[in-house]
């Protein structure tokens, strides 16, 4: 049946798929004398895959069900992707999709007794009402997991092809389709030894265990939050928006903001990819898989900073605004750094005559200021002064629930962060985080 599929065709890791097809159709075909020892194993072998893709996602119920609804979620294909960004689409397509639903609702449907009884594999029915033993609290994904056993339930219960489609197109529009569709934030990769002629071996990979923080959960820099929200929700809505760059001393938040950003309007579309320093040469292949995703990505960039002897900030400008092709209008680039200017300046860049023989040295500076300059939005984050600092520190002890007078709270708060970095959020969080500790 496998082999009838014409638009879902590019499963990803599709091998449980093949082998159970395989198994289907040899029971069909022989009698039990028929059945060999390397067929009972390689049944044995689906029956592990699918415990163990149960267990890496928290899956429970009818786990053959769940497994081919995660095939269909994250499957890119014309027709999904036309679902991603329109909903229902019109034209011949939609007589192919049909027939696809009509082979994908034959494993749906397909009764397993037979099977079962030729293998002597009662055990097989376990998998068809599973409960899983693995907490919410240890499941990475429970939101997307929920959705994919939701969507088989559905498929399972849909009463024809057409029915199956819609159920589908429905999923495609409201939660899209791959791990762009369903993921909040990434990390670039690189596959090598593999034909990824399009983006030179560049991966876009999803980051699983996302830290889940807010923009409330940062104490203080209302003004500072405002223009980063104000940006973000500019460029949400299809409304010019600039790149940002947040800067300021350590540990006042920056980082937290972004992370917090993806949490927020992950339901608007927003999604973040991280690229670090030495990846900046990828950009173009990153962007290249993106640009025509009907979500906004926003690519981060944590603690940008440069040396003199560092040239990767070249491509970073090139990408901004220096390059030939325009930027994507679904991309923007969120940058955080302990400094204003991002390349380190010497006093000798300020003469006229550099000591190593540079007499052009005002190019130089304005060669090294030139980056910071192309980010349309700087927002700065300052320590905060005592009194600040002990209204995060009460702040974050309510918030934990931690009782203790406030008059020895702040003093003991006072004599944490002589030691521990000084007057910040992050050592405001760490002295929060050692009284939980002792508890």
């Amino acid at each position: 049946m496998i082999e009838e599929l014409i638009c879902f065709r590019s499963f990803e890791n599709e091998e449980l798929f093949t082998n159970m097809s395989e198994l289907m159709e040899k029971c069909r075909q022989i009698s039990f004398s028929s059945i060999s020892s390397h067929d009972r194993s390689l049944l044995y072998k689906c029956m592990s895959q699918l415990i163990e893709f149960a267990g890496r996602g928290g899956f429970y119920g009818n786990l053959w069900h769940d497994y081919l609804a995660y095939l269909l979620v994250n499957d890119e294909n014309t027709y999904s992707l036309s679902c991603e960004m329109k909903g229902e689409v019109g034209g011949t397509i939609n007589d192919l999709v049909l027939h696809d639903m009509e082979v994908i609702r034959r494993y749906f449907q397909y009764d397993f007794t037979g099977l079962t009884e030729s293998f002597g594999v009662k055990e097989l029915y376990k998998l068809f009402n599973y409960e899983s033993g693995n907490s919410d609290s240890k499941i990475y994904n429970k939101r997307i997991r929920d959705r994919i056993c939701t969507l088989a339930s559905d498929l399972e219960k849909a009463a024809d092809e057409k029915a199956m489609k819609d159920c589908l197109t429905y999923f495609y529009k409201e939660y899209g389709v791959g791990k762009l569709g369903l993921h909040k934030a990434f990390r670039v990769g690189h596959e090598s030894g593999t034909d990824y002629t399009d983006y030179n071996g560049v991966t876009i990979e999803p980051i699983k265990n996302i830290r889940h923080v807010k923009l409330d959960d940062l104490v203080g820099y209302e003004i500072a939050k405002k223009k980063l929200i104000d940006n973000t929700e500019a460029f949400l809505a299809g409304r010019p928006a600039n790149n940002c760059l947040l800067y300021g001393d350590a540990g006042t938040g920056k980082s937290t903001c972004i992370k917090a950003l993806a949490n927020t309007y992950f339901d608007k579309g927003l999604r973040i990819i991280e690229v670090y320093k030495h990846q900046f040469k990828d950009l173009n292949d990153v962007i290249a898989q993106i640009k025509g995703r009907s979500y906004r990505f926003i690519i981060y960039m944590d603690d940008l900073s440069f040396e003199d002897f560092e040239t990767e900030y070249k491509y970073l400008k090139a990408v901004i605004e220096g390059g030939l092709e325009k930027k994507p209008e679904n991309v923007l680039i969120y940058a955080t750094s302990n400094r204003r200017h991002l390349i380190k300046e010497s006093f000798k860049d300020k003469k006229s005559l550099s000591d190593d023989g540079d007499i052009h040295a005002s190019d130089t500076v304005q060669e090294k200021i030139s980056l910071s300059d192309r980010f349309g939005v700087s927002i700065y984050f300052g320590k905060p002064d005592p009194n600040q600092f002990k209204e995060i520190v009460r702040t974050l002890a309510d918030r934990a629930g931690i009782k203790m007078p406030e008059d020895e709270l702040l003093l003991e708060a006072g004599k944490w962060e002589l030691h521990h970095g000084g007057l910040s959020g992050r050592c405001a969080q760490q002295f929060i985080d050692y009284l939980l500790g002792q508890q």
